[in-house]
């Protein structure tokens, strides 16, 4: 069966950033279990596992991927390193696994369980939401059995550790890299995903590189907002180590815009960090562009979305959104532009979302905006 697939491409994948400060820091004694739908078929996985953000060494004990079935069986394969069952990932650092033989067929469920024997600080994942993006963590070691126990388990949409898995897959098929803030963070690449399956354009991946509260020209390095992660020049030449990708769509920047208040009003967030629109291009065309041409990636930009009635909104602002989506539709550095604003803007007040488009926090979607994202992005002409 292996005959006929010879390349390597991501089929899943998050950023991993710094997580939520919180009281507790460590677990212990836990195992963390992620299911992905697979987009593509083949015969080999492997796995990459980031500390990124870690400041500590991270001990995954045991892993495993196991396919989901409607029957019964349930028969976990390990996930090795270098052939060795337990990994260390150093502070900073990711690792990528042994090869995996499994075969797979597009549409399959696997689950990735990781357990964690000793104590483990959890400074390296992300928050992510949609429809393909649930998680479970459980007190114990759990990692091969097929059911959580139930008294023991909850949800989570934290994904820890969990960077990127490949898969040995067909010579066709190819990844998107869908970068950004919360709003990628959010369900429109899951829609989006859904909806490739859905017009069987099964030789597309998407890859989510998101991060809430990210900036791309800068980064907060105090704890209470250490989680709107790293500033653009840091992540993107880490986060775009994707096996097979060929086109990047970059919606960023909304956090640079509405983020500053005044240090009378929160001393982490001062007026000299509000960048101007030459500022944002600049950034843009320097940290993200220059970058994925080396790589020789399809550049598309992506409009930033309604802002009206966010805690922080002034007309100000809004006029620096404009204007910087107004050089994001036109501008000769990107292959072209997915236009997210006009997708979910109202017709009659283009500063707000179009009527049950807004969350309720006049800044993000609600599921049915994202889904209007999903379905906007021009799958035809991105590659």
């Amino acid at each position: 069966m292996c005959n006929k697939f010879t390349k390597w491409v991501a089929c899943w994948g998050n950023a991993t950033s710094i997580t939520d400060r919180k009281e507790a820091v460590y677990a212990k004694d836990i195992t963390l279990r992620y299911p992905v739908t697979m987009c593509f078929s083949g015969c080999k996985l492997r796995f990459r596992f980031s500390n990124l953000t870690g400041t500590e060494p991270v001990t995954i004990t045991r892993a495993f991927v196991a396919k989901r079935s409607d029957s019964n069986s349930y028969a976990p394969v390990p996930i090795l390193y270098n052939k060795v069952e337990e990994c260390v990932i150093q502070p900073g650092m990711e690792v990528e696994s042994d090869e995996v033989v499994l075969d797979v067929v597009a549409g399959d469920v696997v689950e990735v369980s990781m357990y964690f024997a000793g104590y483990t600080q959890m400074n390296a994942g992300t928050l992510i939401t949609g429809p393909l993006s649930k998680g479970k963590y459980a007190y114990g070691d759990f990692a091969e059995v097929r059911e959580l126990p139930l008294d023991l388990s909850r949800n989570t949409n934290w994904f820890y550790f969990l960077n990127t898995i490949d898969i040995l897959t067909e010579e066709q098929n190819r990844a998107l890299v869908c970068y950004g803030d919360s709003i990628t963070a959010q369900s429109w690449p899951d829609f989006l995903a859904l909806r490739i399956a859905r017009e069987g354009r099964g030789d597309v991946s998407v890859i989510r590189r998101a991060v809430s509260g990210t900036r791309i020209l800068r980064q907060y390095d105090c704890i209470t907002y250490q989680a709107y992660g790293l500033k653009g020049s840091t992540r993107f030449p880490i986060e775009m180590n994707v096996a097979g990708a060929e086109a990047v769509i970059i919606q960023h920047g909304i956090n640079d815009i509405i983020h500053p208040v005044g240090v009378e009003v929160n001393p982490f967030r001062p007026w000299s960090d509000m960048p101007a629109l030459e500022d944002l291009q600049r950034g843009v065309e320097e940290i993200y562009v220059h970058h994925a041409r080396k790589l020789g990636l399809r550049v598309w930009s992506g409009t930033l979305l309604p802002i009206n009635g966010w805690r922080t909104y002034t007309p100000q602002r809004d006029a620096l959104r404009n204007d910087f989506n107004a050089w994001l539709r036109i501008s000769s550095l990107f292959d072209g532009c997915v236009d997210f604003d006009e997708a979910v803007r109202d017709a009659s007040d283009a500063s707000r979302f179009a009527p049950g488009f807004d969350s309720g926090d006049h800044l993000h979607p609600s599921e049915k905006a994202y889904e209007a994202m999903a379905d906007c992005v021009p799958l035809d002409r991105l590659f």
